[in-house]
């Protein structure tokens, strides 16, 4: 009777694992079978998490329009793509030179986008750009700059796409955004500004299409890497500050936000955090706790210069 009752456990274990992962194999068929033949539109498709989600959609079957900066990079996009899926199950992507940041050619880019199918069925922000330096050290210019690349470009180009999914009553607008539009990290203002801006921008929008059956998602990840590793250790390690934010830097790889956002797509769930615990618990900690929130950051940022001083 007790060999039995050990065995059982990790049989058990076993048994739960495996509905799991057979779960999550049927949700993943289910998710690609749900883009066949959708117009999915990608900005800043040449980015690390910009290839991957071309990758899922595009194995999925769906007909993919990629926006990038560089026509070289969005012609080696194209032979990668190509190359590996199946033709016959598969469209040709179409590609289309943008550079979100730049708001004044959004509008034109915006009608060469519909001109590829006559209508767009999702729609993915992905572009996004990144700055990091003491408030008083970046300057206004830049401050701008990250404005228009994260909240300005993706805002312009979804007014201008929008008209179309409302006539037709149907569609999808997916924010590829960051844990940073939830908490603001010190030294990342900027950054964590134009992400704040977007989840409320996208928010409200959510609510507004709701009538026209057009969903809205945001899936906020942490920090986004290409490798495993790990972060470079420094002075300060073992303080709290360091424990409470320090994991957030192991990130997720690309391969699984791309999958998030197949899922995301196909389930039309409106909100995704995707962090492990101690970030997660930060999100929780900065909307419940504040002033808990903001003492362990002051103190990260106070033992920080300390530690600096003493360099």
């Amino acid at each position: 009777m007790g060999i039995l009752a050990v065995l059982a456990l990790p049989l058990v274990i076993l048994g739960i694992s495996g509905i799991i992962y057979i779960y999550q194999s049927v949700i993943w068929l289910l998710s690609r079978s749900a883009v066949q033949n959708k117009v999915v539109v990608i900005t800043d498709a040449i980015s690390r998490l910009g290839n991957e989600c071309s990758r899922v959609f595009h194995t999925g079957g769906a007909r993919l329009v990629l926006c990038g900066r560089t026509w070289e990079k969005l012609e080696a996009l194209y032979d990668a793509l190509i190359s590996v899926a199946d033709p016959s199950m598969t469209y040709t992507p179409k590609l289309i030179l943008l550079d979100i940041s730049d708001i004044d050619c959004i509008q034109d880019v915006a009608r060469e986008i519909l001109d590829c199918y006559g209508c767009v069925d999702v729609l993915i922000n992905n572009a996004s750009m990144k700055v990091k330096g003491a408030v008083q050290s970046i300057s206004l210019e830049l401050d701008k700059k990250i404005m228009d690349a994260n909240y300005f470009g993706p805002i312009t180009l979804t007014k201008a796409i929008l008209p179309n999914m409302i006539s037709r009553r149907t569609g999808q607008i997916v924010l590829i955004n960051s844990i940073q539009g939830k908490i603001g990290i010190p030294f990342r203002a900027a950054y964590a500004a134009s992400k704040h801006a977007a989840v409320g921008f996208f928010d409200c929008l959510r609510a507004e299409m709701e009538e026209f059956d057009i969903s809205v998602s945001t899936v906020n990840p942490t920090f986004i890497y290409s490798y495993h590793h790990q972060p470079a250790s420094g002075n300060w390690e073992a303080s709290i500050w360091k424990f409470f934010f320090r994991k957030v830097e192991y990130g997720v790889h690309p391969v699984e936000v791309a999958e998030e956002v197949l899922r995301t797509v196909n389930s039309k769930k409106q909100e995704v955090l995707m962090a492990n615990p101690i970030p997660r618990a930060a999100v929780y900690i900065r909307t419940f706790f504040p002033e808990l929130f903001f003492a362990i950051v002051a103190s990260g940022i106070r033992e920080k210069m300390k530690t600096e001083e003493d360099v």
